[in-house]
Order: structure tokens, then C-alpha cells, then sequence
């Protein structure tokens, strides 16, 4: 809630399904505003009422301001954005593909950028509010497995860090999230995972951590020791891990 008793807008980009769909009815059933954006407007349909939806991909970042105006002339000055679009296509240690790399940096790093660049300005002028993305454990360091993710990920952990630097002074909140294994459609198949989270515990623990305004918050928190040991591990031990 607002300081006035109005229900607090908070915006979900990335939300059809997994952590993003689960952060909106989490968010929502718990009383705020929620305005949901996706690209398969048959998952975002499935969601309840009285969530709002909008089909936008995060690749066409043109349409960001646009769109950023429209959900403020509808539904008021936004309070939160959350970022939990993400993509990490399949491959193999022998995949070397250019344009799957760039669908990865589009959706992971240069999307982020325009939903950032739209609502921080705004945020800034007002003296508050909140900004979010849902990050990796897999930023923290350059694993072999998936490139392209581990280094949007990283991207992405550096540039939270460089706003919340910058808005910090004029009140602004930024939270960074780095989910361990979560059960959702990234993760099914994938072998060797432990402390795999549902995306609804996800969820309740990433809206808590935002709503509490912490700077960064490994979901689920036993994360944070895994963490802690992968970065600690010299690089020369590292790159003979199949981790």
C-alpha cells in the first residue's frame, strides 16, 4: 500500500509462466496493483484476476517507452518493476551460435537496459520506489556450460550495481535476486540439481527480499554459501570443474 491507502503499482516484465507468473500472483494476491508483460499472450491469459496483462517481447526494446507511458496513463505511477525475463537456450560444449547468443543478450542484458532506462528517470524524479531483476547465481562466475547466460547474467548483476550507485541518493530502491535451481521450464530436463525450489517458494522469498529493500538476495537464501565457496575457488581449479 501507498502512503495514502491506495494499492502500490508494481509492473512484472517476463511474467507467462515460472518465477515472472508466480511474482504476479504472489504480488497480487498480497494486495498490490499488478500489471504483467510477457510475449505468449496465451500463458499470460492464464493468469488471474485482477492482474493486468500486456504481450511485449523484451527484444523489441523501441516499444519500451511507449509501453512504459501506457501502463502509467492506465494504471498510475508504477511503485516496482521487477525484470524476471530471461533466456538460456539449450546447447552443447560444441555449440557455437552467434544468434543464440544474441537472443540470450537481448532478452538477459539489452531488455533489462529499456525497462531500466524507462522507469529509473521516473523513480528518480518522484524520490522513490523500487527496481528488480531476477538475476542468476550463475553471474557470479564464468562457467563452462552456457557462456552466453553466465556472461548476461554477470552484465547484469554489474549494471544493478551501477544504479543502485546512481539512484541511491534520490531514494530509489534496487534489489538484485540470484535464484539457485528453480523448478520451471529453464531448469526441466537439466541433470545434477539439488535444493530445487518451486517457483511459488521463489517467488514469496524474491517478493519478501524486494518489498524489504535489500541490495542483493541469493533465492533460496542457502544459495548465498554456495555462492560464497564457487567465488572463492581459484581460477586454475575452477576451469577443471564440470560445474
Amino acid at each position: 500500500m501507498r502512503d495514502n491507502g491506495t494499492p502500490r503499482t508494481v509492473v512484472i516484465i517476463g511474467a507467462s509462466s515460472g518465477i515472472g507468473a508466480a511474482l504476479a500472483r504472489d504480488y497480487a494476491a498480497n494486495g498490490a496493483r499488478v500489471v504483467a508483460l510477457a510475449r505468449r499472450a496465451e500463458e499470460l491469459a492464464k493468469l488471474p484476476a485482477p492482474i493486468a496483462t500486456l504481450v511485449h517481447d523484451v527484444r523489441h526494446a523501441d516499444s519500451v517507452q511507449g509501453l512504459a507511458d501506457q501502463i502509467e496513463r492506465d494504471h498510475g505511477p508504477v511503485d516496482t518493476l521487477i525484470y524476471a525475463a530471461g533466456s538460456m537456450p539449450r546447447i552443447t560444449p560444441d555449440t557455437w551460435d552467434t544468434s543464440l547468443d544474441r537472443e540470450v543478450v537481448e532478452t538477459n542484458v539489452t531488455g533489462l537496459m529499456a525497462w531500466m532506462n524507462a522507469f529509473a528517470p521516473r523513480l528518480q524524479q518522484r524520490g522513490g520506489g523500487h527496481l528488480a531483476v531476477i538475476s542468476s547465481i550463475a553471474g557470479d562466475r564464468g562457467r563452462r556450460g552456457y557462456p552466453a547466460y553466465c556472461t548476461s547474467k554477470a552484465a547484469a548483476n554489474t549494471y544493478m550495481e551501477s544504479l543502485r550507485n546512481r539512484l541511491s541518493r534520490h531514494g530509489v530502491k534496487v534489489t538484485t535476486i540470484k535464484p539457485g535451481f528453480v523448478d520451471t521450464a529453464m531448469t526441466k530436463g537439466l541433470k545434477g540439481l539439488f535444493w530445487l525450489a518451486s517457483a511459488e517458494t521463489a517467488a514469496r522469498q524474491i517478493r519478501i527480499a524486494v518489498d524489504s529493500g535489500v541490495h542483493t538476495r541469493y533465492v533460496l537464501r542457502r544459495w548465498c554459501l554456495v555462492g560464497l565457496v564457487i567465488r572463492c575457488i581459484p581460477s586454475f581449479v575452477f576451469r577443471r570443474m564440470d560445474i
